[in-house]
């Protein structure tokens, strides 16, 4: 687990095993780049289900906002976590080397029933799961709320600087 400055993390990042983390790290990234704690952990649904059920139960008490849960192949850990806890979830697909293109770790996370919502991005997309982490923050952060505003406005100007270029 990574050490989040003021030992207080806001975001929790979990992955079903490490070899996930280089997705993953790109959350924590983001997260990062926002000023946001986060916190980095190994949380297996299959082979590690109390651990799992613990972490999902004590998240709130323990001063998470939002979970941010990437797994591959049958991808059960983001739906099982948000199954245990009432803050938002939200899923990455990793494409693992047990994955069927990443396409089952997709609709895994994508078809929860009724009532268990995951928000879901795209395959590998775990960049995309740390900007909307910091955006549900940013509803209440002004400050947090602000960054965004400067970094998409970075990416307003990096694509006029493409038509500049053409």
């Amino acid at each position: 687990m990574s050490k989040p400055a003021n030992n207080s993390p806001k975001v929790g990042i979990i992955m079903g095993s490490s070899s996930d983390l280089s997705v993953m790290q790109q959350a924590a990234d983001m997260l990062n780049e926002f000023a946001i704690d986060s916190e980095l952990s190994v949380v297996s649904a299959h082979r590690t289900p109390e651990a799992m059920m613990e972490y999902a139960a004590s998240a709130r008490g323990r001063g998470l906002v939002v979970i941010i849960a990437g797994a591959g192949g049958a991808a059960h850990l983001p739906g099982m976590v948000a199954s245990v806890t009432t803050l938002p979830v939200i899923g990455v697909p990793i494409k693992s080397s047990n994955s069927i293109d990443g396409w089952d770790s997709v609709l895994s996370i994508l078809q929860m029933p009724a009532g268990i919502p995951v928000a879901t991005v795209a395959l590998d997309g775990a960049k995309n799961a740390g900007i909307l982490a910091a955006e549900i923050i940013g509803a209440f952060d002004g400050e947090v709320a602000d960054k965004l505003s400067t970094y998409k406005d970075s990416l307003k100007n990096k694509v006029q600087r493409m038509n500049e270029k053409l």
